[in-house]
C-alpha cells in the first residue's frame, strides 16, 4: 500500500467513531464499541530548578517511570508529551511492561513490549505535540503498576513533565528499553515526557479526571505508597466491584485558578489536563485555595481585591463547566477544605469568610452537576476554619488518613450516571 493510501485509510479511520487502526502484525481488530479511555495520566508542566532533569542525564539514556493504572485490559497505548517543548523532541526507543516491585527498576521480562510510532522505533515529537504510541498487546489488571522505558540521544530543548510523581523512576547509561533488570540504575521521583496510559476497553467504560492543586497532586504523600486521595478513589471504585470508571490524577503543586504557579492555571490547562483524556465523562475540579492564600500573603487582600477574586473565581468555574458541557462532560465542584492552621499562608478572618463564601457558591449557585463536599469531610467540628487534627498534615494539606477520607468523601453514584445539561453522558 502506498503512503498516500495508508494517510487516507488513517484519515477515514479518524473519522470513524470508534474506529481503532491496528498495526500490521498485531492482533485482530476491537469488538464493536470498543473506545479508547485514559486509565493513568498526568499533568504537564516545565520543570525548573531543582525538578528538571541534568542534560547530561539525558544522553544516550534510557529513563524507566512507573505508573499504576486504573483500569485493566489486553490492549493499551503511550501517550507522549513534548506539550512545553521549544524544539521537536527526539524519542529514539521505548518499551512498556509490568513492574515487579514498587521502588524497584526491573520488570517482568515476559511482559516487555515495544513501543512503536507508525510501525517505527522512534518518533519525533513536534513542540507544543503530544503523540500516542501503536496499540500494544499487554494484558494488565486495574491497579497494575506500569513501567515505560524510553531512550534518548539528547536532552529536550526545554523539558516536559510532572515532578509531583510520587513514584519512583530510573535512569540508566544507553539503550536499555528492552532490558528487564537494571543493576545499579539512579533513582528520582519525577516524571518526564509522559502524559498517559490509555487502554481499550468496552463502549460504557469512561474515566474521571481530578484537576486541581497541591491536595489533589498529593502532597506530603511518600513514594511509591499511593496514598492520594486519587489513589484511594480508584482502590475504593475496585473493591465496590465498579472496573469500568478510571481514575486520572492531573493535580499541579501550587496550582491556582486564574494565575500561573509551578504549573499553568487551571482555565488555561482545561482542555489539554481533562478535555483532550479519551473516554472522559467526568472533572471533579477542587481549586482556589492557593489563589485565596497568594493574594494574602502577597499583601493583595484588600476588600475591593477579596470581592473581585471571588467574583473572577465565579466566572472562571462557569467558562470551564461551559466548555465542559460543550464535550458532553460532568463536573463536579469540590469544596476547599480548611487552611487556618497553615504556618504558610497564616490566614485571617477574612480569609475564611471569602473561603465559606466561595464554598457557599459551589454548593448553591447550581452551575456544576455536583458536589464533592471535601470541607465537611475533613473540617474540624470544633475549630472548622481547621482540618481535623487526625485528618492533618501541614494545617493545610491532609494527612495519609487525610487523604483517605477524601476519596471516602466522593459519591461513587455521581461517577456512574451523571449527565451533563448538554444532554449527553
Amino acid at each position: 500500500m502506498s503512503r498516500q493510501s495508508i494517510l487516507a485509510a488513517g484519515l477515514l479511520c479518524a473519522a470513524l467513531a470508534g474506529c481503532v487502526s491496528t498495526p500490521s502484525g498485531a492482533a485482530s481488530g476491537p469488538p464493536a464499541g470498543a473506545h479508547w479511555v485514559a486509565s493513568w495520566g498526568s499533568a504537564q508542566l516545565v520543570p525548573e530548578g531543582q525538578n528538571e532533569l541534568p542534560a547530561a542525564q539525558w544522553r544516550d539514556a534510557s529513563l524507566r517511570q512507573v505508573v499504576r493504572v486504573s483500569l485493566g485490559g489486553s490492549r493499551l497505548r503511550v501517550r507522549l508529551s513534548n506539550a512545553f517543548g521549544t524544539a521537536p523532541l527526539v524519542v529514539d526507543a521505548g518499551s512498556i511492561a509490568l513492574a515487579t516491585l514498587p521502588g524497584k527498576p526491573d520488570v517482568d521480562a515476559a511482559s516487555l513490549r515495544p513501543l512503536r510510532f507508525g510501525g517505527a522505533a522512534a518518533v519525533t515529537i513536534p513542540a507544543g505535540a503530544e503523540y500516542v504510541s501503536d496499540p500494544v498487546e499487554l494484558a494488565h489488571a486495574a491497579g497494575s503498576d506500569l513501567a515505560i522505558s524510553l531512550h534518548f540521544t539528547d536532552a529536550p530543548a526545554r523539558q516536559t513533565g510532572h515532578p509531583g510523581a510520587r513514584a519512583t523512576s530510573f535512569r540508566v547509561a544507553g539503550n536499555q528499553v528492552h532490558v528487564a533488570v537494571w543493576p545499579g540504575a539512579e533513582a528520582f521521583t519525577r516524571w518526564y515526557q509522559i502524559a498517559g496510559v490509555e487502554v481499550l476497553a468496552d463502549s460504557g467504560t469512561h474515566a474521571v479526571v481530578a484537576i486541581g492543586d497541591s491536595i489533589t497532586d498529593g502532597y506530603g504523600v511518600q513514594p511509591d505508597t499511593y496514598a492520594r486521595w486519587t489513589d484511594g478513589l480508584a482502590a475504593r471504585l475496585r473493591a465496590a466491584g465498579v472496573t469500568d470508571v478510571g481514575v486520572v490524577n492531573a493535580g499541579i503543586g501550587g496550582g491556582r485558578m486564574l494565575r500561573d504557579g509551578l504549573g499553568p492555571n487551571l482555565v488555561s490547562r482545561f482542555d489539554r489536563d481533562v478535555l483532550a483524556r479519551p473516554g472522559v465523562s467526568h472533572a471533579i475540579v477542587m481549586i482556589g485555595v492557593n489563589d485565596f492564600g497568594v493574594q494574602h500573603r502577597n499583601k493583595e487582600d484588600s476588600p475591593a481585591e477579596r470581592a473581585r477574586l471571588l467574583v473572577d473565581l465565579e466566572e472562571a468555574y462557569r467558562q470551564v463547566v461551559a466548555r465542559a458541557h460543550a464535550q458532553g462532560v460532568c463536573v463536579l465542584g469540590a469544596t476547599i477544605t480548611p487552611y487556618g492552621g497553615s504556618g504558610y499562608y497564616a490566614p485571617g478572618p477574612d480569609n475564611e469568610a471569602d473561603r465559606l463564601a466561595y464554598n457557599a457558591w459551589i454548593r448553591r449557585a447550581g452551575v456544576v452537576d455536583g458536589v464533592v463536599d471535601f470541607d465537611a469531610a475533613l473540617r474540624d467540628p470544633a475549630r472548622p476554619d481547621h482540618l481535623r487534627q487526625a485528618l492533618d498534615n501541614d494545617g493545610l494539606h491532609p494527612s495519609p488518613a487525610g487523604y483517605r477520607a477524601m476519596a471516602d468523601a466522593v459519591p461513587l453514584d455521581l461517577l456512574k450516571t451523571c449527565h451533563s445539561p448538554s444532554g449527553n453522558p
